[in-house]
């Protein structure tokens, strides 16, 4: 059983599986510091949802971002990770679950999404549960 709740305070238990998760996601990006984690936690714009087992260990975690912009509030769902040891155990499908339902409620017209397309599993997931993939071009601008 895995349960599915908002971060509201920044923990020890929180920052540890951060410095676990954040390497199965990305090999350019160091974890995030308490620091870094408190002010997701108290931004207006962004929670973290994070996925508990029964043991109360965070097995999963994303990052959802609601903004206003002039055509209405649009929501971003980014740095979605499941620990590699429960893959494939629905958690990911509960987290985008509980992102779209907070996104809805909220009133967002839209829930967007990037997922590289060596990851498989993920893009087989996010069609399932309805994302439908866009005819865009993504553009990034990276600082030195």
């Amino acid at each position: 059983m895995v349960r599915i709740r908002i971060a509201d305070e920044v923990t020890p238990k929180l920052v540890d599986s951060y410095k676990k998760l954040i390497p199965q996601l990305s090999t350019s990006s160091l974890p995030p510091t308490e620091e870094e984690l408190d002010q997701i936690i108290r931004s207006d714009a962004s929670m973290i949802l994070i996925a508990e087992n029964n043991n109360n260990e965070i097995v999963g975690t994303m990052t959802l971002v609601l903004f206003h912009i002039p055509t209405g509030l649009r929501a971003w769902i980014e740095d979605v990770v499941v620990d590699s040891d429960h893959r494939g155990e629905g958690i990911g499908k509960k987290l985008n679950q509980e992102a779209l339902h907070i996104a809805q409620k909220a009133g967002a017209k839209t829930v967007e999404l990037t997922s590289r397309p060596a990851r498989e599993s993920a893009n087989r997931l996010y069609q399932d549960l309805g994302f439908q993939k866009r005819e865009t071009n993504v553009y990034r601008f990276t600082f030195d």
